[in-house]
């Protein structure tokens, strides 16, 4: 009788998949050890994410916490802070790839008198700027917000012609919800006893 590689202690059983689109690994690996009980990690290991889960997980879990801990991983990466340099240099990237480069901004920076909306942009001058507020929210979210502002240098108004420009983006409607989410859970009334963190 052979052994269940998924019981033999020690000995995590991998497997590797596609990233979803945006989320600027090349690779997912996933390691279920039986060891691992409870807990769920991820980090970077050079183009390859590594996502450490228990060995006990349907396929379903797996890919939910794949998606959590990409997530996790894009929020933190996007803490250490892009400076405004970056920043304009990811808007041109972004461009070239969704737009073949026709949304040329002159500026792109980070503000923070922008409490009710997370970008602007100004078509006449070609400036940019994106709400400080976006500082530490996942990548595909900032991209989509600088898409967004991008797509504004060439269609002015929120018309047919501009939801098609961001149509391209894959991301488009995951990263709208996430921020919905951020503006309904900012609504949401203190809860009494719970512990601020």
């Amino acid at each position: 009788m052979s052994a269940d590689p998924l019981n033999r202690a020690g000995t995590p059983q991998r497997s590797t998949t596609s990233p979803p689109s945006g989320s600027g690994a090349s690779a997912i690996e996933v390691r279920r050890s039986a060891r691992r009980r409870r807990t769920v990690s991820a980090y970077r290991e050079g183009d390859r994410t590594i996502v450490l889960i228990p060995a006990r997980m349907s396929e379903a879990e797996e890919q939910r916490w794949v998606n959590v801990m990409l997530d996790k991983l894009a929020a933190q990466e996007s803490k250490r802070s892009l400076g405004d340099a970056e920043l304009a240099e990811r808007a041109r990237r972004l461009s070239e790839q969704y737009f073949d480069g026709r949304a040329r901004p002159a500026t792109v920076r980070w503000v923070t008198n922008q409490n009710t909306r997370w970008g602007s942009c100004t078509p006449a001058e070609g400036s940019i700027r994106l709400s400080h507020r976006l500082q530490g929210m996942p990548e595909y979210v900032v991209d989509y917000v600088l898409l967004h502002e991008l797509a504004h240098l060439l269609v002015p108004g929120h018309g047919p012609r501009f939801w098609r420009l961001l149509e391209a983006y894959p991301r488009t409607e995951r990263a709208r919800g996430y921020l919905e989410g951020v503006v309904a859970a900012a609504r949401l009334p203190h809860v009494p006893g719970a512990r601020d963190e």
